[in-house]
């Protein structure tokens, strides 16, 4: 699957975010997006998402040679994002089976297997809302990298995890990612050392 952007730019009233974006990011590849607080890392990300509408040039998915319309796009991506909230009144295998209904685990993986490869059987019938911060980038984690996508967008993806939790979030991203297409948005080297390409918003101002 590949996302091709062209000649693209963003802006929020007056203020462009980026602006002559070209570039396309395809499966098999990691990518880093860098640069300062507030330039426009997490916009970028939204972009690539579908979630967000450019105001100039164009944005294209495609997977096996054929342009997917943006309302296809949700299907084919998952999300990692400090902004996207868990459903907190449920339990952790509830919010696993909930979450299955929208969009499937990788195959072979039960909702049982994923709480056991985040390390949270213990927890396994508590409502999310009595997590710690730590627990519930787990569960964030576990519900993008281990959903059935072609597409992983991670932003800020080791937000209040320990060095326990960076070593789980490493792991998933060696043993799940290595066939799919992984953008990181980061200032923090330890979140995205594993990618081959690497893009700095900054070179993307007016």
């Amino acid at each position: 699957m590949t996302i091709s952007l062209s000649d693209s730019g963003k802006r929020f009233n007056r203020d462009w975010i980026f602006r002559h974006f070209t570039y396309t990011f395809e499966t098999g590849n990691a990518y880093a997006i860098t640069g300062p607080n507030g330039s426009g890392k997490s916009t970028l990300l939204q972009v690539l998402s579908g979630g967000m509408m450019i105001n100039e040039g164009k944005v294209q998915w495609a997977t096996s040679n054929k342009d997917l319309a943006s309302e296809q796009v949700y299907q084919h991506i998952s999300i990692c994002a400090p902004y996207l909230e868990l459903i907190e009144e449920m339990t952790l295998i509830e919010f696993l089976n909930f979450h299955q209904g929208f969009k499937p685990l990788l195959p072979g993986l039960s909702a049982n297997e994923v709480i056991s490869i985040i390390g949270l059987e213990k927890a396994l019938h508590k409502q999310i809302r009595y997590y710690s911060s730590g627990m519930k980038q787990r569960v964030k984690l576990a519900q993008c990298i281990l959903s059935d996508s072609t597409i992983v967008l991670l932003d800020e993806p080791c937000t209040n995890l320990d060095a326990a939790g960076i070593s789980l979030y490493h792991s998933l991203i060696d043993k799940y990612c290595r066939n799919r297409l992984v953008v990181v948005s980061s200032n923090d080297e330890v979140e995205y050392k594993f990618c081959n390409e690497n893009l700095n918003i900054s070179d993307y101002k007016l």
